[in-house]
């Protein structure tokens, strides 16, 4: 017998009812429940294995829960395929690049505004700069300030740069609501003020609702409105960030093991 669909909530982008994953016996996550309300900005952080990831996988659709239920918008895409929560409005950025390295940083672009605008995501004839999803490409480009690197190949990119152009792509598609996992990861000094510049675009200028795992816990604190702790596959904490910093479980089981 499948298990009833929980009533949704109002004014919620993302809602995860008891969403639970187990392999081989064993537990990865367990009654995972996280309502996170439209336009907002929100931290997700824990020690290494607390299930962050594998989250992300799950809403996603790379991975099907074993239990619960995942909502968008207050429509169920449990069951829902990757391209079809795609469609529906859900972008994913991963720990490793997931560029096309051997395309320009533009066409990388370009591709996305153009399955957006209702085109496809063909590169027979690559279109002239006044096409309208050249046109927005170069527009996400400027934002994110890779406007001169356009025509650079985006495997010969610096690293903090190919995140960036993560975030371009992200700006240039239907996306309501971003999973970003581990966006500073590998990112020079350097890098990280326009990177999280690029965030605050993506999540203010476009109006996303942003989900975002990061080990940088003075750059997320700094940025995010509230923050989900998760611990052995579950979540104990949810709050601001100034609270979060000061909750003797989080402490206890998250930022004094990582001490």
């Amino acid at each position: 017998m499948s298990t009833p669909v929980p009533p949704a909530r109002r004014g919620s982008a993302l809602e995860i009812d008891g969403v639970g994953l187990a392999i081989g016996g064993a537990a990865i996550l367990e009654g995972v429940d996280l309502d996170v309300p439209a336009g907002s900005l929100v931290g997700v952080i824990g020690p290494n294995g607390a299930g962050k990831t594998t989250l992300f996988n799950v809403v996603s659709g790379l991975v099907a829960p074993t239990a619960g239920h995942i909502r968008m918008d207050g429509h169920d895409i449990t069951s829902m395929s990757v391209p079809a929560r795609a469609r529906a409005g859900l972008g994913r950025t991963f720990q490793t690049s997931s560029l096309f390295p051997r395309l320009s940083v533009l066409e990388n672009v370009r591709l996305a505004a153009q399955a957006s605008l209702g085109g496809s995501a063909s590169l027979v004839r690559f279109p002239r700069r006044t096409d309208a999803a050249t046109r927005t490409a170069l527009e996400k480009l400027e934002a994110v300030g890779l406007g001169h690197h356009a025509d650079a190949l985006a495997g010969d990119i610096s690293h903090g740069d190919k995140r960036k152009l993560e975030i371009a792509v992200l700006l240039a598609t239907d996306a309501s609501i971003v999973l970003l996992d581990e966006p500073m990861a590998g990112v020079g000094s350097g890098d990280v003020a326009g990177l999280v510049e690029s965030i605050r675009d993506l999540h203010r200028d476009k109006g996303c609702t942003v989900l975002m795992v990061e080990h940088h816990l003075d750059v997320l604190m700094g940025l995010v409105e509230k923050v989900a702790v998760m611990y052995s596959g579950s979540i104990i904490a949810f709050d601001t960030p100034q609270k979060i910093m000061e909750n003797p479980l989080v402490q206890s089981a998250y930022l004094g093991s990582a001490a």
